[in-house]
């Protein structure tokens, strides 16, 4: 009788049991003026060139121009092997053209470290370690 008791008093504690909260979504406001973005008419003009050049071995440029839908320009750099690439470009609206140039012999020199080589290892014990001296017998 009392397990009886006990499960209806669960099940009214469950009943009378806050039901589920339901928030409704966050209103935001409206923006107060949208400026619709302005795209410039008259098609896109400009020219640009740099280089650069430093002790390290760095060696490279670029340079363009575009007038409307035609590009041209042109990018060089120094490779690793002494060779110069040279990439000579255009674009006359119908898709990219590019004529690529190496100047110079490409050289693989032999490879010779900067630091000096390891000395060889002599450990400071003998070749042969002399054996451990028998235990001393038990009295």
């Amino acid at each position: 009788m009392a397990l009886k008791v006990f499960l209806i008093a669960c099940i009214l504690a469950v009943a009378a049991g806050e039901a589920p909260v339901h928030h409704s979504p966050p209103a935001y406001p409206a923006p107060s003026h949208y400026h619709k973005p302005h795209y410039p008419e008259e098609p896109p003009k400009y020219s640009f060139n740099y280089g650069v050049a430093d002790h390290y071995g760095a060696n490279f440029g670029h340079s363009e121009t575009r007038d409307g839908y035609r590009t041209e320009g042109s990018y060089s750099v120094d490779l690793p092997d002494g060779r110069k690439q040279t990439v000579n470009y255009q674009d006359n609206g119908d898709g990219l053209e590019a004529v690529v140039n190496y100047e110079g012999e490409a050289q693989y020199p032999a490879h010779k470290p900067s630091y000096p080589a390891h000395p060889t290892y002599k450990p400071s014990y003998p070749s042969h370690p002399t054996p451990y001296p028998p235990p001393p017998p038990y009295e």
